[in-house]
């Protein structure tokens, strides 16, 4: 059996794994709980110590799907662009090993999302994928020929901090006009605050209101969904995938986002391009990175040459 985690920036989620990707049991915990006064290493440890006691059967390894740009190869936080405090720099290989005796893989937890549906989501067979995560800001990963794009690094697929405005909003990461900062629900709730003048919104809020007739909130929303249609465009013309994904709590809007959004990023891709091309929401919801890390852990022990086959 293979300890699943999957970190967040607010949450740890944990699970029992099978090899075949079943999840027998599953905890979570706040990561934030005191705001960061406890770093999110000492409460990974402490978090998976408390699940592994209420389990049964031999610990195989671990399997690390983590928020931030995670080195794979040495499995260390390479780059949080400093969002949580204590947490660039942990070397989460090494710390569970050390801790647990047992084999650890970790990687970017977008990248496990895109995994995980490709090992057993709506990417089942699919050679070549992208997948957005559409929530705080926007996470990306993309499987061509069947395998996950590393990168040098092993940081590829940052898809949320390529630039749609060259003088647009500034983000974060130090740069200006990334796609996050037009195609995040953060972008959409501030949108949709500034032409309501209301506060305390958020996407459910947002999305409850639109489906009573909110005209205020449908007009934002169809400002967004063609934001979001522009970048995942420019994806197509560089990857030309078969199947984009669409994963992030909103992605269950069917009617209102994935609908409309898959008719507005057709029409911005080149005839060739958008032949057999689907968009679609993401199957696993929130145990894609669990079952992602899981897929990684066993190509890892498989070896190089099996990696996301």
């Amino acid at each position: 059996m293979i300890l699943g985690i999957d970190l967040g920036g607010t949450e740890i989620k944990l699970g029992w794994l099978s090899r075949e990707g079943r999840i027998l049991e599953r905890a979570s915990a706040s990561v934030s709980f005191d705001g960061y006064r406890t770093p999110p290493p000492v409460t990974l440890l402490k978090e998976a110590r408390i699940f592994l006691k209420s389990l049964s059967g031999p610990l195989e390894g671990i399997a690390v799907s983590a928020c931030g740009q995670i080195d794979p190869d040495e499995g260390v936080v390479i780059g949080t662009n400093g969002k949580i405090p204590g947490y660039e720099g942990t070397p989460l290989k090494a710390l569970l090993e050390e801790a647990f005796s047992v084999p650890v893989q970790a990687l970017n937890d977008a990248n496990a999302a895109v995994l995980g549906e490709h090992f057993a989501g709506r990417a089942q067979g699919v050679r070549d994928v992208v997948m957005i995560t559409l929530g705080t800001g926007v996470g990306g990963g993309v499987i061509t020929e069947g395998r996950l794009l590393r990168g040098r690094r092993g940081i590829a697929g940052e898809l949320g901090h390529f630039s749609l405005r060259a003088d647009g909003a500034p983000c974060p990461c130090g740069k200006r006009g990334c796609f996050e900062s037009y195609a995040s629900v953060t972008a959409l709730v501030r949108s949709c605050g500034e032409a309501s003048g209301r506060t305390g919104l958020n996407g459910r809020i947002i999305f409850e209101e639109i489906a009573q007739g909110n005209e205020i909130f449908r007009s934002v929303l169809s400002r967004w969904i063609l934001e979001i249609a522009e970048g995942l465009s420019g994806l197509v013309h560089l990857f030309n995938p078969e199947l984009i994904l669409i994963g992030g709590g909103v992605s269950r809007q069917e009617e209102l986002l994935i609908s409309p959004l898959r008719e507005a990023t057709l029409a911005r891709c080149m005839p060739r391009f958008r032949e057999g091309l689907r968009l679609e929401s993401a199957a696993l919801g929130n145990d894609a990175g669990l079952l992602g890390a899981l897929r990684f852990w066993l190509d890892q022990e498989e070896g190089p040459d099996a990696l996301h086959r």
